[in-house]
């Protein structure tokens, strides 16, 4: 693949779409990467002015609760579980694969929840992660140089002219996608499929490997539980539903934008394209556009922090994102690698810590742990992942700071991506069941036994007063 650097440049082209806003609009005359190159052509205004008139995704009310959330496990009253699909894929988006990620995450919430007897925040990478950052902005095969695949947002996977093609109705096509996704989501957590009593079904066909054997444990000890409440006449209706919210990295900032709309309640501004946005680390420059839209918009915002991230770096984030010290307005989410937690996070956090600032501190242990398989596969160690996870909470636990939550690449689908767990997935699977388009994840059962893993290590430090 050719690296062909990315210059960053301003937006200074008219658009269509919402009305200019001084504020919210700033963002056009700042630097800005990892953008496709569709701005000026009329597929670009129509999709961004039919975007504009479409219907929020989330509304502010929702948002506004997922804030409430996020502060109390700032303070080591929650946790929460963020997991999902590196890059959605338009066609990935059918009922059983999604069910199948919910279900995941809702065990990986149940195991999480007992074990450690606080709330677990469910959010899934789900409704809206359809666009990737990319190292390089063209890709070379066998002498011919094609634009990089930059998720199915903006272009197509298959490497032909016409599909690496930046298309802007996309954008439109990843609205409708996104709808269909949230209406299934809001169908399997308010219809009855989250329902604590059904613990047992949501293991049915799964194979005999440990994980399982633990989960279907702890589902007994829970149905003895729930046996007894029913004994003494309890209502049973906190345990029929459950929260889930909606996540996805804000990279693609016309998309963004374009479903921003003032809540009519405050007069405030959201972006309705999901609960939580997050800023990656390769646009998370203070100066930039990115930074500047997120900041301006009411959404909790998470930001990506990798092992260069200086004490410095993340005080001005901070000022720039929550100059208000709102509790549950921002989420750091560490990405240090395995090799570097424990070096390279305590001076981070401590300097956070002594500014006073209530940040809500998140793992993403899988992006730090990348390699590449002897057979050519983009692949993670287990070992090395669940090592990263290790090192979050003991830096944590020696500053007595809050290990606050989980955000990994996972999918509810038997997938060959990441080597090893305690059913080991090995490199000559990758051929048959490697299916990510981007990034590898864990499959189910490796999802699961991280569960248990971070389970132990939420009861041994146990909930805080």
């Amino acid at each position: 693949m050719s690296e062909i650097a990315e210059a960053p440049k301003p937006l200074t082209t008219p658009i269509p779409g919402p009305a200019a806003d001084p504020g919210l609009d700033a963002w056009r005359e700042l630097p800005i990467q990892q953008q496709p190159d569709w701005r000026g052509t009329d597929e670009h205004a129509r999709a961004v002015d039919e975007l504009s008139s479409l219907p929020p995704l989330v509304f502010a009310g929702e948002v506004d609760v997922l804030r409430q959330r996020l502060a109390e496990a700032a303070r080591g009253k929650a946790f929460l579980l963020q997991g999902g699909d590196c890059a959605e894929t338009f066609d990935g988006a059918t009922a059983d694969k999604i069910s199948a990620r919910v279900k995941t995450i809702l065990q990986m919430a149940v195991v999480l929840t007992y074990g450690a007897s606080m709330p677990v925040i469910k959010m899934g990478r789900m409704a809206g992660q359809f666009a990737k950052p990319r190292s390089s902005n063209t890709e070379t095969r066998d002498g011919v140089t094609l634009p990089a695949f930059r998720g199915d947002i903006v272009n197509g996977f298959e490497f032909t002219e016409e599909s690496r093609r930046h298309d802007p109705s996309r954008m439109v096509r990843a609205y409708h996608t996104a709808a269909s996704t949230l209406n299934l989501i809001r169908a399997f957590t308010q219809g009855g499929f989250a329902d604590l009593r059904l613990v047992h079904q949501w293991n049915q066909g799964f194979s005999a490997n440990p994980a399982y054997k633990q989960y279907e444990s702890l589902a007994a000890e829970i149905d003895r539980a729930v046996r007894f409440m029913d004994a003494c006449g309890a209502d049973f209706d906190a345990l029929k539903r459950t929260e889930f919210f909606a996540a996805h990295e804000a990279l693609l900032l016309d998309y963004e934008r374009s479903l921003t709309r003032t809540d009519s309640r405050t007069g405030l501004p959201y972006d309705t394209s999901g609960h939580f946005l997050w800023i990656g680390e390769r646009t998370r420059q203070l100066d930039s556009a990115h930074v500047d839209f997120l900041s301006r918009v009411r959404n909790p915002i998470g930001v990506k922090l990798g092992p260069t991230t200086s004490g410095d770096d993340a005080l001005a984030l901070i000022d720039k994102l929550d100059p208000n010290r709102e509790p549950g307005r921002l989420t750091f989410i560490t990405r240090m690698g395995a090799k570097n937690i424990r070096e390279n996070l305590p001076s981070l956090v401590e300097k956070v810590t002594a500014s006073g600032a209530e940040v809500l501190w998140v793992t993403d242990p899988m992006h730090g742990n990348t390699v590449t398989s002897a057979n050519g596969y983009k692949t993670r160690r287990f070992d090395d992942v669940m090592d990263e996870v290790r090192g979050f909470f003991e830096v944590h636990d020696a500053l007595g700071t809050v290990a606050g939550g989980l955000h990994v690449e996972m999918t509810g689908d038997d997938v060959a991506e990441c080597l090893g767990g305690a059913d080991p997935i090995r490199e000559e699977q990758f051929d048959d069941l490697y299916e990510s388009l981007c990034d590898p994840r864990l499959n189910h059962r490796q999802s699961l036994e991280m569960a248990f893993l971070v389970s132990g290590a939420l009861a041994a430090r146990g909930p805080r007063s």
